[in-house]
């Protein structure tokens, strides 16, 4: 199985409420070293994004740990590499500060990367690919039958003059959504991401309807809600978080559920047990320091296809 990644990286600085901080590859390397730790050694991963020149040659160097993770789409680029300053001021809460946001991934790039089984495409940044290039990337894998996976992530994020990033609607959501395998935001990027303020149940049938299969909303330790399409049906699926050992950090969860979900989805084409196990695998990465330790997540490791009805 071959899955593509696309999704800007970039370099954590986490301020921990108890006044800790820690440093790590944060960005698309949660997504990156999930899938890594999740899929086996005969799968593959292909990554497209850029890496600031200066720190190109540590990051190739952090990914050859993996065997399964093909660099080849990994490109430089002059000038930095985007650092994410994360705040919290509790468990839950926190400001995130953006600087030196590289430019969107294009398309000449992705293209060459997609005779593949699922795209994963997260949006680290919010301007990681433009929406024409997700226009082209649909219309490319449709006749395949590819699925292709979006995390929201921080495409309802602005950015001010002092680098906060802010919550605020994206007037094209609807063209956003379309066409999608599934969708996957937090319940403040939900809440955020249409001008009109739907309510969830509202939201997530106007969603389906843009021939999206499914739509997931985290919500950190409460768990997440699926909605799914089902012969022209919104069902709802609400399920609750998972204990794992103590919360440390909740910092890539998003982006480890969705990683984990695809994952899972490759082997076993089912979206419900899919989505059930990347709430588990989230709720791991919960009590792990930034990604210094997510490597740990290979104890949950899907290296054989799951047969339909099969619990993994």
């Amino acid at each position: 199985m071959t899955i593509t990644v696309v999704g800007h990286l970039c370099l954590d600085v986490i301020h921990h409420s108890d006044r800790e901080e820690t440093r790590s590859y944060g960005g698309i390397f949660f997504s990156l070293a999930t899938l890594a730790s999740l899929l086996g050694p005969k799968d593959t991963i292909l990554p497209v994004f850029g890496v600031g020149k200066s720190d190109y040659d540590a990051f190739i160097e952090r990914l050859q740990s993996y065997s399964n993770i093909d660099t080849s789409g990994i490109y430089k680029f002059n000038g930095p590499t985007n650092q994410v300053d994360l705040l919290y001021q509790n468990e839950h809460e926190r400001t995130e500060c953006s600087q030196n946001i590289a430019e969107p991934v294009p398309w000449k790039k992705i293209h060459s990367y997609l005779e593949t089984d699922m795209v994963l495409v997260n949006m680290i940044s919010g301007f990681d690919v433009t929406l024409e290039t997700l226009d082209a990337l649909r219309i490319e894998v449709r006749e395949s039958h590819i699925p292709v996976y979006m995390d929201v992530h921080s495409l309802t994020l602005g950015i001010s003059n002092d680098a906060k990033r802010f919550h605020r609607p994206v007037v094209d959501w609807r063209r956003w959504l379309f066409w999608l395998h599934a969708a996957q935001m937090n319940e403040a990027e939900a809440a955020a991401l249409t001008p009109e303020r739907f309510d969830e149940t509202t939201f997530a049938k106007q969603a389906l309807a843009l021939n999206t299969k499914a739509l997931f909303i985290t919500r950190g330790a409460k768990g997440y809600s699926a909605f799914i399409d089902e012969h022209k049906q919104t069902q709802r699926i609400d399920e609750e978080g998972i204990t794992e050992g103590p919360a440390v950090d909740a910092t890539g969860c998003g982006d480890v559920f969705a990683a984990a979900y695809c994952a899972h989805y490759l082997k076993s084409k089912n979206i419900r047990v899919s989505a059930s196990f990347a709430n588990r695998v989230a709720a791991r990465k919960a009590g792990l320091p930034g990604s210094q330790e997510i490597d740990m997540l290979s104890s949950f490791r899907l290296e054989e296809p799951i047969q339909e009805g099969q619990k993994a």
